[in-house]
């Protein structure tokens, strides 16, 4: 159904669907989700705004931009804040549920076999040291492509980089945020004084931390695989929400900056998994027609189960769904003030860092052979110059694929 525009110019009208309806609308997108967040924002502008013309395209370039600032994956925020301008904050809760339902219930089912099934065959592992391979590939060209849209001067590349440095050396990553946050909004007042003074503090902290203790660099403990040092344990349902909220509620940039977090939690500080098994459970993501951060039901379900798989996913999903409902108003003028833009800006800085450092974590991880040094350095060409919706997962199934091969006659 098109929507009249009116003649002077004003904003179109949202049609008034009926609940049903609107459900399977959201349901087909999550269906078709595939090829992460670019794509699945290009079919919702589609539809929406270019066919059925439910919004301006102004307005939902505006939209969208405090989608990118705040936050949790951009096109499942734009699902709940569609679904609510059709039928209220009901529609807005039906509307993100179906569109993240496709993928929680085929990375539940792919966590289960995993599980109780195993991937003990040669085959399987093979496979899988493919998809491990490619998933580091495309978390390299994320943190070029976050870095690109959001390290765009000397300050916030200088933030970055400490960042990553920081990350390396073990400071934990809400410290480095704040700070990173902090030195951004004093710079950009132009209270370079007290900027530098923070950072030269932060550096100062970091110094001293790595000339006091010898512990390994977060992360690193893990990195090779056979070296881990103690049996993975389990988490509880509360535990685990309370990991999906922190990791919700800081993943500014897109749905891959949510991987540091979860994977400190994950790996480092909750020992719930080895960096192979995080890899595996990223690679599975990144087959499915689904948000990336769907990969947190796979790290809820190895760490706690059926229960802690729901609980991971409600507790990763909910600060989407709660800002989009709740405040979406008050936000989209908060985000219009300068100040707060410009600590946003070296919090994200800060996060490009964060991804970097874990991307080289997880690269000694997944990367271990000459056979991952084949399939990587193929998948990072893929994904720079293949941009078809289904890129995405046909690297990662094809990376599998080529595993099998190199893998098996390598053996």
């Amino acid at each position: 159904m098109v929507t009249a525009i009116d003649l002077a110019g004003e904003e179109p009208r949202p049609p008034r669907e009926r609940l049903g309806r609107l459900f399977l609308r959201f349901l087909r997108f999550g269906l078709l989700a595939w090829g992460g967040p670019v794509a699945q924002i290009a079919m919702i502008r589609k539809e929406l705004v270019e066919e059925e013309r439910w919004v301006s395209g102004e307005r939902f370039n505006r939209v969208l931009a405090v989608y990118q600032v705040l936050p949790g994956p951009e096109a499942h925020e734009l699902c709940v804040y569609f679904g609510m301008l059709s039928r209220g904050r009901i529609g807005g809760v039906l509307a993100g549920l179906a569109f993240m339902g496709p993928g929680f219930v085929l990375m539940f089912a792919l966590s289960w076999f995993y599980l109780n099934i195993g991937l003990e065959s040669p085959l399987f592992r093979a496979v899988f040291a493919g998809f491990q391979a490619a998933v580091v590939a495309l978390i390299v060209r994320a943190v070029h492509r976050i870095g690109a849209h959001t390290v765009h001067d000397r300050r916030l590349f200088g933030i970055a980089a400490a960042a990553l440095v920081a990350s390396l050396l073990g400071v934990h990553f809400a410290i480095t945020l704040l700070v990173a946050g902090t030195v951004s909004a004093l710079a950009a007042r132009q209270l370079i004084a007290p900027a530098l003074a923070v950072a030269v503090l932060f550096c100062a902290g970091v110094l001293l931390q790595t000339l006091a203790g010898p512990s390994a660099p977060r992360g690193i403990v893990d990195a090779v695989p056979g070296q881990q040092t103690s049996e993975p344990r389990g988490a509880t349902a509360p535990e685990l929400l309370a990991s999906g909220l922190k990791a919700g509620l800081l993943t500014f940039g897109g749905a891959y900056t949510v991987i540091p977090f979860l994977q400190d939690d994950a790996v480092v500080a909750g020992g719930w998994m080895s960096n192979q098994q995080f890899l595996d459970g990223l690679a599975l993501s990144g087959i499915l027609p689904a948000p990336l951060i769907i990969f947190s039901t796979f790290v809820g379900y190895f760490a706690g189960g059926p229960l802690g798989a729901v609980a991971m996913t409600v507790g990763i999903f909910l600060p989407a769904f709660a800002l989009t409902l709740l405040g979406h108003k008050v936000l989209e003028r908060l985000i219009g003030n300068p100040s707060v833009h410009a600590f946003l800006d070296g919090v994200t800085a800060g996060v490009v860092g964060l991804i970097a450092a874990t991307t080289l974590v997880l690269f000694r991880a997944g990367v271990t052979s000459w056979q991952a040094v084949v399939i990587f350095a193929l998948a990072v060409a893929a994904v720079y110059f293949w941009r078809a919706k289904i890129a995405v997962a046909a690297i990662v199934l094809g990376a599998g694929l080529l595993g099998l091969v190199l893998f098996e006659t390598g053996a």
